[in-house]
């Protein structure tokens, strides 16, 4: 397909040189994608008190139509990163929304569970690699003193998304049934897809990589080596940290509207909305947090971690407080506050990866992460909260959603200890 022609300017020292227009149409529109993605993912969770009440569910059921995705991702982003870093990352990102909203379509279709089930099946294995390659072109097309930050606004696009897909959703189907809100973020997403390669080409990405110092040449259309993705004790403690912090974040996303719906009596449309606004808190939690983030690490080399460990336990004593409380006023306050962290420690968490990893394996690295994200965070977070409100209240399921953010801020202080000697001794290996 044709790209878009842009001049890119003289090249530049990596860390002087300044972001181009167009990197920011790279970044707008690969946003745009994951927005789009976390949409036709999590739609489905503003109509869980339909799908219940229509085909008998139980909320083990339910939470396996939720959690089935982020373990499809989970199993899946590893093989087809390191895929798409050889069949060339933005025909991979094409095909990727291609058939995510495909599988979105056949969700609005689905006639029983089981077709809801394998269609939320295909909708993983397209969303499966989109995080990790997004944000490997979106890091390679700036500055490297911008990886906190840009790692955070990339993520917080999937809590766009979210805030997006819940009060949207609610809404459609509130108006129109669920089948209906399914098909307009289907709609949306293969629209978005077509426009993607019109704009963004291989060439252009990979040229403004070489001006930021953030490519390895030649040697990225090669096999990439992959020695250095648990060469570092403080990187493999960065995948586990995030990925128990984020057990947090993927129960508060699937059910949230629900808890709402059941608890304060809210319609589908109104749980959805009010849901989306504390999806929104975690999203601006990711982004001030990564910006305190980056300003801090200029003084200090631990600062990412330090950020990302007072992020879990903040996060921590606020949910547990939030679910101590009776519904109110004062419930929602802390539950507030709590969204705001729950999701904080993306953005230090993926600069940690950039920085401890080469160019050539960055879509790798970032696999890697989303690997830990989704198998110890986002898969069973929906999955056993489901399980566990099924024997008790998911008040109480939830309540228990702290204890995986007191073992990420653990897991992040082990890696801290040796954070600065790694960065030393990856900055001296070779590429």
């Amino acid at each position: 397909m044709p790209t878009l022609s842009i001049d890119l300017p003289t090249p530049a020292p990596a860390e002087t040189a300044r972001p181009t227009f167009y990197s920011w149409v790279v970044f707008a529109l690969t946003f745009g994608l994951l927005i789009s993605d976390y949409m036709a993912r999590q739609v489905l969770n503003a109509v869980f008190p339909l799908l219940k009440s229509e085909w008998a569910l139980s909320d083990t059921s339910l939470g396996a139509l939720s959690g089935v995705v982020a373990l499809t991702v989970g199993l899946l982003t590893f093989p087809l990163s390191l895929l798409a870093d050889r069949w060339g990352r933005i025909r991979s990102i094409t095909l990727m929304a291609m058939l995510w909203s495909i599988a979105t379509l056949a969700c609005g279709m689905a006639r029983s569970y089981e077709e809801m089930f394998a269609a939320r099946l295909l909708l993983g294995l397209g969303e499966a690699a989109y995080g990790s390659v997004g944000i490997a072109v979106v890091v390679s097309v700036f500055p490297k003193s911008l990886r906190a930050t840009l790692s955070a606004a990339f993520m917080a696009g999937g809590l766009l998304g979210q805030v997006l897909g819940v009060g949207l959703g609610g809404r459609i189907a509130d108006a129109h049934g669920w089948r209906a809100a399914f098909i307009v973020i289907a709609l949306a997403g293969l629209a978005l897809a077509f426009i993607y390669p019109l704009l963004i080409g291989e060439k252009r990405t990979a040229a403004l990589a070489d001006r930021f110092g953030n490519s390895a040449g030649d040697l990225e259309r090669k096999r990439p080596s992959l020695k250095g993705l648990f060469a570092r004790r403080s990187l493999v403690f960065a995948y586990l940290g995030s990925g128990f912090q984020l057990y947090v974040a993927g129960a508060l996303t699937a059910w949230l509207p629900t808890y709402f719906h059941d608890t304060y009596r809210m319609s589908i449309g109104a749980a959805g909305q009010r849901a989306a606004l504390f999806l929104a808190a975690s999203g601006a939690g990711m982004v001030l947090c990564a910006m305190v983030s980056d300003r801090l690490s200029k003084r200090r080399d631990t600062a990412k971690y330090d950020v990302a460990i007072a992020c879990c336990i903040a996060c921590a004593l606020t949910i547990g407080l939030a679910f101590a409380l009776p519904p109110g006023p004062a419930q929602l306050g802390a539950l507030a506050v709590g969204a705001f962290f729950a999701a904080a420690s993306c953005g230090p968490a993926g600069a940690m990866v950039a920085n401890l990893t080469s160019a050539r394996i960055h879509a790798t690295a970032f696999a890697t992460l989303t690997v830990a994200n989704n198998a110890l965070g986002l898969a069973p977070g929906p999955i056993l909260t489901g399980r566990l409100a099924d024997s008790w209240a998911l008040a109480d399921a939830l309540a228990i959603t702290p204890v995986a953010a007191v073992a990420a801020a653990i897991l992040f202080w082990i890696g801290r200890r040796s954070y600065p000697e790694d960065l030393a001794a990856n900055a001296s290996s070779p590429a």
